[in-house]
This record gives structure tokens, C-alpha cells and sequence, in this order.
């Protein structure tokens, strides 16, 4: 149900894309204006995130959830129904996105990482790829309902799909205690190694830790990548030459191999260390970057898709996995949340600079380029994360009494 979730908020928050022109068109916006309104949109999202960790601490996730739900349906109602900016920011910048946050991976880390501990990295990769899936059937999906019907007809029916789908799920499934059989209870009556000798954090000392700052930067590339692709991929493709189906099928794939490539990433982050599958992750999407900028046709675009694919959904999952080890889950939604704010930071430079960057000098390489540099600096700095499953291993064997 998490991940069903995840699929639905991140699906509609990664579809800027098929909305893009169409509400351009339809309120006179030029593309800066609308690339503003998306970076305020992605602005009200990441400060919140740190905010929403503590709430979920206190009043626990399915209260979260149900809240997130009904702003997210008021929200995109209200958008849909708008026709001044002003109106259209406070409602798609605002509500919209203060209910996004609200139904987010950060709201949903704590209660996946407290239900599994041996394949935590497995579950958290099947976590992300709820945003992954929404990436591949949510992009051509709307791209087809606002073809068909239109920008404001699609957005109100979406949300309201949303909500029918997310109330009776939340209610029904999500429990912040796990289940007897559960493999984070199972792991509370048999502590594993690494959880004896897991060193103890404050907030404030943990905030303050390398690997904190490490793992967030990373982030930052993965907030710009992510965000450029789903605000400004489709209007690239369009201007390059490509069809908007054609386009929404482009990035749709990515979403579509992304699911595929979790099964792998994920059990390879549960045997390996997590730090070089994280760099692998960057330095990969960044060479898919420039590949989507140079690709002329609909066989090439499909290919760099389906290799940008398999990495796509791995940042998150990894990231946060890293920071369980590192931390424990006590503190994961606080710290995940306020390094989710720095994502989401740099995905606004992303949506303001794509547009900016396209009328001021004609061509996407501003923001683009931009992406292949930060994502370069992310897999740098993923090499330098410690071993924390090493550690803690070797940690526990030489505490272990002697035979």
C-alpha cells in the first residue's frame, strides 16, 4: 500500500511535464512565470518535508496520510477550477503541495524501515519504486487525458482518483507497529549484530555528522535530475522535435525500467556496499543526461531511456537505506526530512532554471548541463560515505566473547 501511495503523489508531483504548455496556453503564462510557479511549488514542498518527519513521530502515519489526502484533493480541485495566476499559485504551489508532502516517501520511510530490518534495502527500493511507477503510467497517462479532455478536467480527476484509492487504503493497511511476523518484529526478539552495537545519535550531533551532509548532497543531484526530467523533459523533447506522445512515452519508459531495475539494485544494496551502488547510480544518469540532449530519434530516445531506466529509482532508496544504518530509524523521518528540503532546493533551481535558462538563451544545455555536473559531484561524494554495515559487523565480532 506504501508504495501505492508513493505512486500516486509522486506521480502526479514528477507529471509537470503534460501540463506544462497546455496551462501556458490556457492562462497566459510565458515559461519562466510557469517555471516560477513550479520552483514556489517545489519550495513549500521541501520545507515542509523536516516538519512532516516530526509530525509522523507524534501523531503517527495514518493521521499523516488522511490529512495529506484531503489537501491534496483540495488543492488540485481548486487548481483545476482557477483562472487567475494568483489563484492558480495558491492552490497549485500552496495546498497542492502541502498535501503532496504530506503523502510522501518521507512520511512513509519510518513505518517501511520499522517493519523490515534484514531487507531494508529491498523494501525501501520497492518504496521508491512507487515513484518510478508513477513516473511510467502517470506521465503518458495524463499526457493522454489532457489531450483528450484537457489540463483542468485531468488534474480534478486524478486527485479525486487519488483519494478514493488512498482513504480506504490508509485506513485499512498502514499500522506503525508491525505485525508478530513482520521482519521488523521479528528482528526486536532477535536483535541482528549490527542493531547491538548501533552507535547512539542526538538530532543535532547526527545533523551535524559527514555522512549526513555526504548523503544529502547527493540528494541535491538527485532533486535537480529528477525535477528537470519531470518539469522540463517533455517541452525538451517537444522542442527538439519530437511529438508530445512521443515524448511522454520517452520518459515514461524510464519510469516503466526503473521497476525493473529495482529488483536488481535492491538486492545488490543488500549484499554490497551501499556507497558504491549510490555512486554508480549517479555517474550513470548523468551520462543518460547528455544522451537525452543529443538523441534525434524515437529508437534512440527509447534506448537512452531504457539504460536511464535502470537507475532511475535507486538515490532514495539508497540514501535513505544508508541513513538507517548509519543512524537507526528512530531518527530517519527528522533526518530524511530535512535532507528531502535540500532536494527539494535544488529540484526548484531545476524548475525555474529550465524555463529561464531556454528563453533567455534559446537552448536547454543551461539546465541540462547543469544536471550532468551536479550529478557528477553526487557520485563523488557517495564514494566518500563509510562502510556502516562493515563497521557495525566488525563492530559486534570483536565484542563477541571469545570461544
Amino acid at each position: 500500500m506504501a508504495t501505492v501511495l508513493v505512486l500516486l503523489s509522486i506521480g502526479l508531483r514528477l507529471a509537470v511535464g503534460p501540463f506544462f504548455l497546455p496551462i501556458v496556453d490556457d492562462l497566459g503564462l510565458s515559461r519562466s512565470l510557469f517555471s516560477s510557479i513550479v520552483a514556489l511549488a517545489l519550495l513549500v514542498y521541501g520545507l515542509v518535508m523536516p516538519g512532516v518527519g516530526w509530525l509522523v513521530g507524534r501523531v503517527g502515519t495514518r493521521r499523516v496520510l488522511l490529512l495529506g489526502t484531503a489537501l491534496i484533493l483540495a488543492g488540485g480541485l481548486w487548481a483545476a477550477t482557477a483562472h487567475g495566476t494568483l489563484t492558480f499559485t495558491l492552490a497549485f504551489s500552496v495546498v497542492l503541495s502541502l498535501g503532496l508532502a504530506l503523502v510522501s516517501p518521507v512520511t512513509l520511510t519510518k513505518i517501511v524501515s520499522t517493519w523490515f530490518v534484514r531487507q531494508r534495502g529491498m523494501a525501501l527500493f520497492f518504496l521508491s519504486t512507487g515513484g518510478m511507477a508513477g513516473l511510467a503510467v502517470v506521465t503518458p497517462a495524463l499526457t493522454w487525458a489532457v489531450d483528450l479532455w484537457g489540463w483542468r478536467w485531468a488534474l480534478g480527476g486524478y486527485v479525486l482518483l487519488l483519494a478514493l484509492i488512498a482513504v480506504p487504503g490508509t485506513l485499512l493497511v498502514m499500522d506503525d507497529q508491525p505485525p508478530d511476523e513482520a521482519d521488523g518484529s521479528a528482528a526486536r526478539t532477535t536483535p541482528l549484530p549490527r542493531r547491538a552495537v548501533q552507535p547512539r545519535y542526538g538530532l543535532w550531533s547526527a545533523l551535524a555528522s559527514r555522512p549526513f551532509w555526504l548523503i544529502t548532497i547527493g540528494l541535491l543531484a538527485n532533486g535537480y535530475s529528477m525535477t528537470l526530467l519531470g518539469t522540463h523533459g517533455i517541452p525538451m523533447l517537444v522542442d527538439h522535435g519530437f511529438s508530445a506522445q512521443t515524448a511522454a512515452y520517452g520518459i515514461g519508459l524510464i519510469g516503466l525500467v526503473a521497476i525493473a531495475g529495482t529488483l536488481v539494485l535492491g538486492r545488490m544494496a543488500d549484499r554490497f556496499p551501499r556507497r558504491y551502488i549510490l555512486a554508480a547510480i549517479y555517474f550513470v544518469r548523468g551520462a543518460a543526461f547528455v544522451a537525452l540532449m543529443l538523441v534525434a530519434t524515437r529508437q534512440g530516445l527509447y534506448g537512452v531511456a531504457f539504460v536511464g531506466g535502470l537507475v532511475w529509482a535507486g538515490s532514495m532508496a539508497v540514501s535513505s537505506a544508508i541513513m538507517a544504518d548509519i543512524y537507526g530509524v528512530r531518527l530517519i523521518s527528522v533526518l530524511y526530512g530535512v535532507a528531502f528540503l535540500c532536494q527539494q532546493l535544488a529540484g526548484m533551481l531545476a524548475a525555474w532554471l529550465g524555463g529561464w535558462g531556454f528563453e533567455v538563451f534559446g537552448t536547454h544545455w543551461i539546465s541540462f548541463g547543469g544536471s550532468v555536473a551536479i550529478l557528477l559531484v553526487g557520485g563523488a561524494t557517495a564514494l566518500m560515505l563509510p562502510d556502516a554495515r562493515a563497521q557495525l559487523a566488525a563492530a559486534a565480532a570483536a565484542a563477541r566473547p571469545p570461544v
